[in-house]
């Protein structure tokens, strides 16, 4: 069986995550995602700071510190990360390219972080920024159209009919997002053929 095998994006906004030791861009992630975030020094850390957390994650090159804090977790409930340790970890954190509400995660389900980082720094190159206003324009013809596809078998089919992604892309990028959004609605409700 594959560790790490079920992929899932947390909700973290609003909730409090502990981050234990020097992971600076772990925290800068999930201040990004929402979180309320308290920053611990590993030799500040008491298990009693996580107290009301949903998550942590620790990084520390100490066996005895590594196994104390995924304890404490564990005890409290939390959901813990430690970096570098899959064994104390309840998930891995993959590599994330976001492009406005589109995020793309590469996970080596904690194998190899060298490698999803890897992968990541080609799908920044491959996804760039105009990715925001693609989901955008596919999101708002999706909101403007599933009331008018009631049935989700043929709403599924007509999508897979409908969609373009080299052509919005073209479209999107010569800044003509308004008639890829038109394009794309015609197409869904059979108004314009493929």
């Amino acid at each position: 069986m594959t560790r790490f095998g079920y992929p899932v994006s947390l909700d973290v906004d609003g909730k409090r995550a502990v981050v234990v030791g020097d992971a600076r861009g772990k925290a800068d992630a999930l201040r990004a995602a929402g979180a309320e975030v308290s920053e611990i020094s590993l030799s500040e850390f008491r298990p009693k700071a996580l107290d009301g957390a949903f998550v942590c994650v620790a990084s520390s090159g100490d066996p005895a510190e590594r196994e104390a804090i995924f304890r404490a977790c564990r005890e409290r409930g939390v959901l813990v990360n430690v970096m570098d340790d899959p064994v104390r970890c309840d998930f891995a954190a993959p590599a994330v390219v976001r492009r406005g509400d589109l995020t793309i995660a590469v996970s080596t389900s904690g194998r190899s972080p060298a490698l999803a980082r890897r992968l990541r720094e080609e799908l920044e190159r491959r996804f760039g920024p105009e990715w925001a206003e693609i989901l955008d324009v596919v999101g708002s013809v999706r909101d403007e159209t599933n009331a008018e596809l009631p049935d989700l078998g043929a709403r599924i089919e007509r999508w897979q009919d409908a969609l373009d992604l080299d052509e919005l892309e073209e479209l999107v990028r010569d800044g003509r997002s308004d008639e890829a959004r038109e394009l794309l609605r015609s197409r869904l409700l059979g108004l314009v053929a493929r």
